[in-house]
């Protein structure tokens, strides 16, 4: 089995296409900047440096306001012991994040 991104993982179903509701589609499933980064699709594997993602049952702000959680999430703590040296940090996809348009 391949990387699988955070849509996949959490069954959040709010890819395209999923059964969203009202919360709609999120916004790392269709955000492009980070693309392939540790292998996802999309942000689908940096979901934690995307303001507006959904995280039980809650949505979440900017990446100030909730990377304490993010810490704390089973998938971030995966991705980061599957990429390990080569693992991007959130400082550096931040920056990367905000230098593309």
């Amino acid at each position: 089995m391949g990387k699988r991104n955070c849509w996949e993982v959490k069954q959040c179903g709010r890819e395209p296409g999923g059964k969203h509701g009202e919360l709609g589609v999120c916004p790392v499933t269709v955000d492009a900047r980070l693309d392939g980064v540790h292998g996802g699709k999309n942000a689908g594997r940096t979901c934690w440096i995307i303001a507006g993602t959904l995280c039980g049952g809650t949505a979440q702000g900017s990446f100030a306001k909730k990377f304490d959680n993010c810490e704390l999430c089973e998938f971030f703590k995966a991705v980061k012991e599957e990429e390990g040296k080569s693992y991007e940090g959130p400082a550096y996809l931040f920056f990367r994040l905000k230098n593309k348009k």
